[in-house]
């Protein structure tokens, strides 16, 4: 399939044409909304030495820099995106959830 010098696409990353409809913009951006992205979410961090590694095994504990009751961030990739507190999902699952405490702005971003 040839692209012709009428069609209106735009590579990623492209500044609109001047002049460019709003309505346009929107629905541009608008298209990314339903794309997923891997949330990564941090509860602490540990500073094993390499002989404490190698010795790790089943049911072994790695400790945390961090207690059950500090606040946890979220990370897409390396931006930090929020901070919120872990509770359990109250459905019988044994799952885990985060309550937002904390959210980046991104109004001026998108």
């Amino acid at each position: 399939m040839t692209r012709s010098d009428t069609d209106d696409d735009q590579p990623e990353g492209a500044e609109p044409a001047a002049g460019e409809k709003p309505v346009r913009q929107a629905a541009r951006a608008g298209a990314f909304l339903g794309v997923p992205i891997e949330v990564t979410i941090s509860v602490g961090k540990a500073r094993p030495l390499v002989s404490e590694l190698v010795e790790l095994r089943r049911d072994s504990v790695l400790t945390l820099d961090s207690s059950i009751d500090d606040p946890v961030e979220l990370y897409i990739g390396d931006r930090l995106i929020a901070r919120g507190e872990l509770q359990e999902i109250g459905d019988e699952s044994g799952r885990l959830g985060v309550r937002l405490t904390e959210v980046a702005d991104f109004s001026n971003e998108i």
